[in-house]
């Protein structure tokens, strides 16, 4: 049995380490990983993610700067409660994974097993002269993060194997 699994990666270029998700995406794109998942830099583009949610995955990974207040560069790996809380505003320019959850939910979808795979941060704060590229923590955590990656999609894919 094949699993169908979504590695969405997430974040602004503009913004320094928010970036962790777009320069994990190019990454990615250097590594063979199974053919069952599909690596998309959304960037910014939430209403594209959110389409792309309306998919039947069995899994989701979202990639993105994740602030913990941890030291930079820490890897986390998440399992967020899909509820439906309340409504949220949402921003087209601006990628708020929780919103489009939500929005993904208000259009009748149901977003499955979601994991988010994070690096904390040093600063995602726009400076006057730009903020282009990631700090040194964040950019030693890459190749960390495609191994967690690639461990992540075959635990599932030996699970689906197994049932």
């Amino acid at each position: 049995m094949n699993s169908k699994i979504l590695v969405a990666c997430v974040g602004n270029m503009f913004l320094g380490d928010d970036a962790f998700g777009v320069e994990m995406a190019k990454r990615l794109a250097q590594h063979p990983l199974s053919k069952e998942a599909s690596v998309i830099d959304f960037g910014i583009r939430s209403y594209d993610l959110a389409y792309a949610l309306m998919e039947d995955w069995d899994l989701v990974i979202l990639v993105d700067a994740l602030p913990q207040g941890g030291a930079p560069g820490t890897l986390y790996v998440l399992e967020p409660e899909l509820t439906d809380a309340g409504t949220t505003s949402f921003d087209a320019h601006t990628m708020n994974p929780s919103s489009v959850l939500q929005l993904v939910r208000a259009l009748g979808g149901n977003v499955g097993r979601v994991l988010v795979v994070g690096c904390e941060p040093q600063s995602i704060e726009p400076k006057d002269d730009g903020n282009i590229g990631l700090s040194p923590a964040m950019t030693h955590a890459l190749d960390e993060a495609v191994h967690l990656i690639d461990g992540l999609i075959t635990r599932v894919r030996s699970r689906a194997k197994a049932a």
